[in-house]
């Protein structure tokens, strides 16, 4: 059995000593190193189309991350990109779940106590005592509960703030309002306090934060962006926190990463800017967990985490 990886900044050797010590009975090796040779699965992460096109050798494409749009972007540069019949396969979590709560809480909780407005009185030199947020209409709504927006939810309500959460088809989580569709995002949007956006990247999520988006929430609301970068029209939000119907935004991804030191998101205080560090891939889990995978597939056994790819996601 042949497992061949791809990574863009070509550190391999970490992955392949991690994969022979989880996965023994597979020979690892590298794109780079071993292209034109036959391979039983392929570990990537936003691999070349000449990885993937026209191959007929794999039996599934594993990738390493939970979004997939570095792998489906593929078939904008060639129609037969993605090898014909063979499953993706996303992480189902591998620990980021876990750090995209703690980077979401933190940003919730931050609004919720006006630690950012006591950070500006602090620039200020101000000593003054602000009026607090009443918990209960202190609304959050997660757009995107699969399993790391679940989790997210899952959290923020055991905080005790009114939780919505909002997806394609219908979800339940306890404790957590549901929302699903077109007809359920503007009762979703209305009001909210925070928008939390977790959402795949698709065709019909693209520029999904907009204008129109920001002014179905709360006067002054605050939007935590830890997707993908193109779900924001930046233009838009930049506009709306300057007009104020946007209190302030925590953006972890953007169109363009590195994020241009020209790039006015820069020189506005109410917009907080991470290097997209809200949940990094841990090397450990996740090759544990593909392992475990590999060897189902090997068993003829179901496995999580297989990508509906007219979907997406």
């Amino acid at each position: 059995m042949k497992v061949q990886l791809y990574v863009p900044d070509g550190r391999y050797d970490p992955w392949i000593e991690g994969f022979a010590e989880a996965l023994p009975e597979a020979e690892c090796v590298t794109w780079e190193g071993s292209r034109g040779e036959p391979a039983d699965y392929a570990v990537v992460w936003r691999p070349p189309v000449e990885m993937l096109r026209g191959r007929t050798d794999l039996k599934a494409v594993f990738n390493l991350g939970a979004g997939v749009d570095g792998i489906l972007r593929l078939r904008d540069e060639a129609p037969d990109a993605l090898p014909a019949g063979v499953p993706i396969v996303r992480l189902d979590d591998a620990g980021m779940a876990a750090q995209m709560a703690e980077y979401v809480t933190h940003a919730v909780l931050r609004y919720f106590r006006k630690l950012d407005a006591y950070e500006a009185q602090q620039r200020a030199g101000t000593w003054k005592f602000l009026k607090p947020h009443r918990r209960a209409d202190f609304t959050v709504g997660v757009m995107g509960v699969g399993t790391l927006g679940t989790h997210i939810a899952r959290a923020l309500a055991g905080f005790g703030f009114p939780v919505r959460g909002w997806s394609r088809t219908a979800r339940a989580i306890e404790g957590v309002s549901g929302f699903y569709g077109d007809a359920g995002q503007s009762p979703f949007l209305d009001g909210l306090r925070v928008l939390v956006n977790v959402l795949p990247l698709t065709p019909q999520t693209e520029n999904i934060l907009n204008a129109g988006l920001f002014a179905r929430l709360a006067q002054g609301a605050y939007v935590i962006n830890v997707a993908r970068g193109q779900h924001l029209v930046e233009e838009d939000l930049l506009a709306a926190v300057q007009a104020g119907q946007i209190g302030g935004a925590t953006l972890d991804v953007f169109r363009t990463e590195p994020l241009p030191a020209e790039h006015p998101f820069w020189q506005e205080p109410r917009i907080t800017i991470t290097p997209h560090i809200s949940a990094l891939t841990l090397r450990e889990d996740s090759i544990a967990q593909i392992a475990g995978k590999i060897r189902a597939l090997r068993a003829g056994q179901p496995i999580a985490g297989v990508v509906d790819v007219q979907r997406g996601y």
